[in-house]
């Protein structure tokens, strides 16, 4: 029986694109691209304000060994050890993206199966490497909460985000948990985790769950989009044959050194203390949003974005664009469609800025 967008309760998943596939290669860049800073950017979710200029003195200290070719031993050190793993468990990627497409040329999967509504990319990773990929889409009415039950016994790679972009899901590490069985590939994408005070439901440190990979990303808390840095926690084994589906050298030694600087004491700190920052404006957002009765939030959000549903987005999306503000659509994510949208939390100024561009869109 295929997936269905009304339902999360479905033993078998779509085993193939359907018609008026979504466009996975889509992502929030390409609300912003070639504006040249005239949008205020709600599209991308890179947090606002970064690099910080310690990150960036750092980053600039590490090009006059540019003639030398990258070594992350300490980069990968300082991951592992931020995560209270050892440094065989630690691949360092060029951005999460890099990871999607090592898992699907590596990982052998008869049934590849992607929980949707996430972040496209690792579908798109896993067709591009010739897979059948199967999906398991949640549902709005159950506030797209994951039923691991949903999932189908036989599904040998699971791909899953938590918290989920675009919809701002944070899923309980136990029920996540009980996605991990031997013989199975359990991927959760925790590229927004450092997003969420406390890091609450993370797997990164776990070394108990069979077939656990947990990706992270330095790309979004610290403004590193530009500069393709994120990596993978593993078995040992896992890790292993990643690698070796790598090209050589596949992070720069620039990255390498905002890896590095981005797991001291001090940088999670202020990454701690920026979670907190983004729970206050996203409340903030969120209780803005509530004065529009025709505007449904998903949530409980989580993440530092939310997803809304309203009738006519897609006409509001550019007039929002008409009035300087850059949101991102929402039908490009498998399970929703041309009522949704995607907002990136900012500070309560903009947020203010933007819901009196918003009243006067929606009159």
């Amino acid at each position: 029986m295929p997936a269905s967008t009304e339902s999360a309760r479905l033993r078998e998943p779509r085993p193939s694109a359907p018609p008026h596939e979504p466009d996975l290669r889509h992502h929030g860049d390409a609300e912003v691209r070639g504006a040249g800073g005239e949008l205020t950017d709600l599209a991308v979710n890179v947090r606002a304000g970064t690099p910080p200029a310690w990150l960036k003195a750092r980053i600039a200290a590490s090009l006059d060994g540019l003639a030398a070719y990258p070594d992350g031993r300490a980069a990968r050190r300082a991951v592992a050890a931020r995560h209270g793993l050892p440094a065989e468990r630690v691949l360092l990627t060029s951005g999460a993206a890099e990871a999607f497409v090592l898992i699907a040329r590596a990982v052998r999967a008869r049934r590849p199966v992607v929980v949707h509504p996430q972040f496209t990319e690792p579908e798109a990773a896993l067709r591009d490497a010739g897979h059948d990929v199967g999906r398991v889409l949640l549902a709005e009415r159950d506030g797209f909460r994951l039923d691991p039950e949903a999932v189908p016994e036989d599904a040998d790679l699971v791909v899953v985000g938590n918290p989920t972009n675009p919809t701002s899901m944070l899923h309980p590490a136990a029920v996540l948990a009980r996605l991990a069985r031997p013989g199975r590939t359990l991927v959760v994408d925790e590229a927004f985790m450092d997003a969420v005070p406390g890091e609450r439901e993370s797997l990164a440190r776990r070394t108990d769950l069979p077939g656990l990979v947990v990706l992270r990303s330095l790309t979004k808390t610290w403004g590193l989009a530009g500069l393709r840095i994120g990596y993978v926690l593993a078995a040992e084994d896992t890790v292993a044959a990643l690698e070796r589906a790598q090209p050589l050298w596949p992070v720069s030694s620039p990255a390498l050194a905002a890896a590095e600087a981005c797991c001291a004491p001090g940088a999670l700190a202020e990454a701690a203390a920026a979670a907190e920052d983004i729970a206050v404006d996203r409340a903030h957002l969120l209780a803005r949003l509530g004065e529009f009765p025709q505007i449904r939030v998903a949530g409980p959000a989580a993440g530092p974005f939310v997803l809304i549903r309203l009738p006519g987005a897609e006409e509001v999306r550019a007039g929002l664009r008409a009035r300087g503000f850059a949101v991102r659509r929402g039908d490009t994510f498998p399970g929703l469609g041309p009522d949704w949208l995607r907002l990136a939390v900012r500070d309560g100024a903009t947020t203010d800025r933007f819901v009196a561009a918003l009243g006067a869109v929606l009159g």
